[in-house]
């Protein structure tokens, strides 16, 4: 295959998206990308947030390169602490986070409309291939889902809405179960915050750390 024949297999939009990159931020921002790839990245927070294409975490809060440290899973969930041999890819993420770049704010942030909630809502969802991948996955929120289906006072949406902000809470608690987090976190040297973004108004709502509520900070 040639250069050229390669070239065409590679989706048109990215090719163009990357040549306005080049030609406006990279151009922009040319020495803060050299100075990254020199003195290596820093960080100032990791953020825990949905695959979701519309939730992008550099674009919700208008980070430049080097400044956040984004890892993307189905429904911005954390799993427990659990050093038992097998693959953790979000779990490796913290590790490196915390122990190698030294961050100091940890955002869990979680958004409207998320299909990883919907879908533990659903309990006659039939799984999207034999490995069922997302219903496994999502079988972390499985005892807080099954406690609000149970529940008629909430309608649909209100049990989606829920969960998307009960689960950035469960995520925090088992972000709380690594020791390396736990032990910085009552020295005072990490911060770890729940963030609920809603993708219709543009609204960002941040969880009050003493209650659990999610308020919309004053700007």
């Amino acid at each position: 295959m040639t250069q050229k024949d390669a070239t065409q297999t590679f989706p048109d939009k990215l090719l163009s998206g990357y040549q306005r990159f080049m030609q406006g931020r990279y151009a922009d921002e040319r020495d803060r990308y050299r100075d990254l790839a020199e003195a290596g990245q820093k960080p100032h927070t990791l953020i825990v947030a949905c695959c979701d294409s519309r939730a992008a975490p550099e674009t919700v809060f208008n980070s430049g390169p080097g400044e956040l440290f984004v890892v993307r899973n189905v429904a911005n969930l954390v799993p427990p602490y659990a050093p038992d041999g097998e693959y953790h890819s979000t779990s490796a993420a913290l590790e490196f986070a915390v122990q190698s770049l030294r961050i100091r704010d940890i955002v869990v942030m979680g958004h409207g409309r998320c299909g990883g909630i919907s879908a533990a809502l659903d309990p006659g969802l039939k799984p999207l291939s034999p490995g069922d991948f997302i219903g496994r996955w999502m079988g972390l929120l499985k005892p807080v889902a099954a406690e609000l289906q149970n529940s008629s006072l909430l309608t649909t949406a209100e049990r989606q809405t829920a969960l998307e902000r009960i689960s950035i809470r469960h995520s925090i608690e088992n972000l709380r179960s690594f020791p390396c987090i736990s032990i910085l976190e009552e020295q005072k040297k990490l911060r770890i915050h729940g963030a609920w973004f809603d993708i219709s108004t543009g609204e960002l709502w941040v969880m009050d750390w003493k209650t659990g509520d999610f308020i919309r900070p004053d700007h």
